[in-house]
C-alpha cells in the first residue's frame, strides 16, 4: 500500500478544483441530475488516472489505499460535495462495496458487486425505521419470514440514503426472532429495487428540499417482497455484526469529509473577512471577536483531523472494536466542530450566507445530519463516559 507521503493529495486537490467545482453551481441551483452528464465525463477521467474507489483494494477495483491514507484522500475529496462520487466512494455505496467485497458470494458479486464498483449502479442501505429510534437499531419492525421459495419481507423504512434511483438495498430485517441474543435477531438481505412488492413512498423532504439521487433520503415500504436465500449477506442471523463492521470505517470516512467541508468553509471565511468592509474602512478580518473565531476554528480543525487519523490507526491495529471509545469520540466531536465552522462562516459572510449563491447553506441544510445519523452524538458521549467511568467505579 502506498505511503501517506506517496499520495497525489495536490493532484487530486487540483483535479478537484479544475474539473469537479465547476459543477457545483448546476449542482446547487438545479439539483443531482443538471449535473449527471458531466460527472460521467469526469469519472471516466478519474478511472483513466487510476484513482477510481480509492477505498477498496487493488483486487477489487480500487487503489488499494489503508484506511488512514483513504481518510487523508476523503478530507481533500470532502471539500466539494460531488468529491466523493466523482471517484465513486460516496455513503452508503462505498460502505456496501466494502461489505460485498468481504462477505458477497460468488454469484452476489457478479450482479451487485461488479456494476456498483464499475460505477455502474448505485445502492442504498435500509435499517432506520419510522417507528423506532434509530439510536437503538436492534429494535426493528421489519421481518423477513422462513418460506420454501426464500424469505417474505415485510416492513418500513425511513432515511434510506441514495434510495432514489439505487438499483438494490441492502435490507436490515429480523429473521431469528426467536434467538436468546437480540443481537442475532436480524439479518442483511439485498433487494433489487424494482423487486415487486417494493415501495418507493416518498423522498423525504429534508430542511425545504427532497433533493435526488444520492442525495436524497426515501421512505419504503416492503410489502411481501420474495427474497431468494441466495440473496442473504452474509451468514444469516449476523445483520448486527456486519453493520458494526460496516459503520467503524464509515465513520472514519464521514469524519474527515467533514474535516474536507470545513477547510472549505474555513477558507471561505477567512477571504469573504479580508475584503468586507464592516465599519471605518475596517475589514471583517480587522475585528478581534472575528481574529479569536478563527483561531478558535482553526485549532478545533487540526484537533478533529488528528482524533480522526488517531482513531484510523486504532482501527487498522486491533480493528474496530477496540477502537469503539475512539470511533465515538470522534463522531460527535468533529460533527460539532462542523457545526461550528459552518455557522461562523456564514456569519463571516452575513446575509450572503444565508442565501444559496455559496455552498455555505447548502452544506448547513445537507450537514445538519452529522450529529444524528450513524448514532446521536448524545448517545455517543454516553458510550465515552460509561467506558472512561467504569474504570473508576
Amino acid at each position: 500500500m502506498p505511503a501517506v507521503e506517496a499520495l497525489p493529495l495536490d493532484a487530486l486537490q487540483t483535479f478537484l478544483h479544475d474539473h469537479v467545482e465547476p459543477l457545483e453551481d448546476a449542482l446547487r441551483t438545479d439539483g443531482w441530475p443538471a449535473v449527471a452528464d458531466d460527472l460521467a465525463a469526469v469519472q471516466r477521467a478519474v478511472k483513466a488516472r487510476g484513482w477510481w474507489c480509492p477505498q477498496l483494494p487493488e483486487a477489487e477495483g480500487g487503489m488499494g489505499l489503508s484506511l488512514e491514507d483513504f481518510a487523508r484522500v476523503s478530507e481533500v475529496l470532502g471539500r466539494s460535495p460531488l468529491g466523493h462520487v466523482a471517484f465513486n466512494c460516496q455513503a452508503p455505496d462505498a460502505g456496501n462495496m466494502e461489505l460485498l467485497a468481504a462477505h458477497a458470494t460468488p454469484a452476489q458479486r457478479e450482479r451487485f458487486l461488479d456494476p456498483l464498483v464499475g460505477g455502474r449502479l448505485r445502492s442504498c442501505f435500509a435499517m432506520t425505521e419510522p417507528e423506532h429510534a434509530g439510536s437503538n437499531p436492534k429494535h426493528l419492525s421489519t421481518t423477513a419470514t422462513p418460506t420454501d421459495d426464500g424469505y417474505r419481507l415485510r416492513g418500513h423504512k425511513w432515511f434510506t440514503t441514495g434510495a432514489h434511483g439505487a438499483a438494490f438495498a441492502i435490507v436490515m430485517a429480523v429473521t431469528h426472532p426467536d434467538a436468546d441474543d437480540p443481537y442475532a435477531w436480524a439479518s442483511m438481505l439485498l433487494v433489487p429495487m424494482d423487486a415487486n412488492g417494493v415501495e418507493h413512498v416518498q423522498r423525504l423532504p429534508i430542511m425545504g428540499e427532497r433533493g435526488a439521487g444520492w442525495l436524497s433520503h426515501s421512505e419504503l415500504r416492503f410489502h411481501d417482497v420474495v427474497v431468494p436465500p441466495a440473496h442473504v449477506l452474509g451468514p444469516p442471523g449476523r445483520g448486527f455484526a456486519l453493520a458494526q463492521e460496516r459503520l467503524g470505517p464509515g465513520r472514519i470516512h464521514h469524519c474527515m469529509r467533514w474535516i474536507g467541508i470545513c477547510e472549505r468553509a474555513f477558507a471561505m471565511m477567512c477571504e469573504r473577512a479580508a475584503t468586507r468592509v464592516v465599519r471605518d474602512g475596517e475589514t471583517l478580518s480587522q475585528q478581534q471577536s472575528f481574529q479569536h473565531a478563527v483561531a478558535e476554528c482553526r485549532a478545533s480543525i487540526d484537533a478533529a483531523r488528528l482524533l480522526v487519523l488517531n482513531a484510523a490507526q486504532t482501527i487498522a491495529r486491533d480493528g474496530a472494536r477496540a477502537a469503539r471509545t475512539d470511533i465515538s469520540t470522534i463522531k460527535f466531536f468533529v460533527a460539532d466542530v462542523l457545526h461550528r465552522v459552518l455557522d461562523e462562516a456564514i456569519q463571516a459572510h452575513g446575509a450572503y450566507g444565508l442565501t444559496d449563491d455559496t455552498l455555505l447553506s447548502f452544506w448547513y441544510r445537507h450537514e445538519r445530519g452529522a450529529s444524528i445519523y450513524d448514532g446521536p452524538s448524545e448517545v455517543h458521549k454516553n458510550v465515552v463516559a460509561r467506558r472512561i467511568l467504569r474504570t473508576y467505579e
